[in-house]
């Protein structure tokens, strides 16, 4: 798995365990959504500052992001789309 994978791959799986939608956890991180998105798509390059954001933001040290899952996992699913009631 290339780095970006990786990253992506880890950033879904901490995002979704802690059931954060990307629009939040991009506004926690002060970043766009879409270009979170895009760290998930591994269609972007983060610089290292931006990653320290996201880590905070997710309350996790930097490590996190390149934590090789274990053979054969399954890749982390997405949550489900739509606005949730209040």
């Amino acid at each position: 798995m290339n780095g970006r994978a990786l990253l992506a791959w880890n950033l879904r799986r901490l995002r979704v365990d802690r059931a954060i939608s990307q629009e939040k956890l991009a506004a926690d991180a002060s970043i766009d959504r879409a270009y979170l998105g895009g760290l998930e798509r591994q269609t972007e390059n983060p610089t290292v500052d931006l990653l320290d954001k996201i880590a905070e933001a997710l309350a996790v040290p930097l490590s996190e992001f390149f934590v090789v899952p274990p053979e054969g996992a399954s890749p982390p699913k997405p949550l489900i789309g739509g606005r949730r009631r209040k």
